[in-house]
């Protein structure tokens, strides 16, 4: 299954309509992935934690959250340096 969920991630880079970053497990890190968000809109965040699934609507926490995602893309390759390193975590299946 995993196998297939990586190789669905290498068709996906370079889609026009998706912006696919990997986090190497080699990068620098400025700051911890510490869980799991998504980002909708200057309106909606989404955040997973292992008590709740919380919908973030207020300004200031979406500006935290703006802040921490554009940290993390800084540690991200994109494009066929990120399909590079999806075939690899691929082969070491």
């Amino acid at each position: 299954m995993l196998a297939a969920q990586l190789d669905r991630l290498i068709g996906v880079v370079g889609m026009d309509t998706v912006n696919l970053g990997v986090i190497p497990f080699s990068a620098s890190l400025k700051i911890p992935p510490a869980n799991g968000f998504l980002v909708y809109d200057e309106r909606l965040v989404i955040v997973e934690d292992w008590h709740a699934e919380l919908w973030i609507n207020d300004h200031d926490s979406i500006t935290t959250y703006m802040r921490v995602w554009a940290t993390l893309r800084e540690s991200a390759v994109y494009g066929a340096d990120a399909q590079r390193v999806i075939s690899q975590a691929r082969q070491a299946l």
